[in-house]
């Protein structure tokens, strides 16, 4: 089983994911990626697929449920670098993303992160 690395980009959890998940590997990503989200009180959280060639259902499960999991947290979440043929098939499998937040690549999600976040805040504070 490989290790995903999770990283910090100032209070955002960044999930670079850069090899194919089996079921388990997906769920252990899931798993670490919640509590880097409890340990860190990350206010934003992107999962880059750009370097994943196939998300099957239960990938794609785990990347909405992760979402919505971290939105349960407290969590802006973005999922980044979908390719067309993942897009294609995910649609074709019936899976339902609807508001889940996505970007063409990293810095795309990035400032997608840090605009939710301001509209959040002044949500908040207004």
């Amino acid at each position: 089983m490989v290790d995903i690395p999770i990283l910090m980009i100032g209070k955002n959890v960044v999930v670079p994911i850069q090899t194919e998940l089996n079921d388990i590997g997906a769920k252990k990503m899931q798993e670490d990626v919640l509590y880097k989200i409890e340990k860190t009180t990350a206010s934003g959280l992107v999962i880059d697929v750009s370097a994943v060639s196939i998300i099957d259902s239960f990938l794609g499960r785990i990347l909405v449920d992760t979402s919505k999991m971290a939105k349960l947290m407290g969590t802006e979440s973005v999922i980044v670098g979908m390719k067309k043929e993942v897009v294609l098939t995910l649609i074709q499998l019936g899976l339902r993303m609807e508001n889940l937040n996505t970007a063409l690549n990293l810095e795309d999600g990035l400032n997608l992160l840090r605009k939710l976040q301001e509209t959040l805040h002044g949500k908040i504070s207004g």
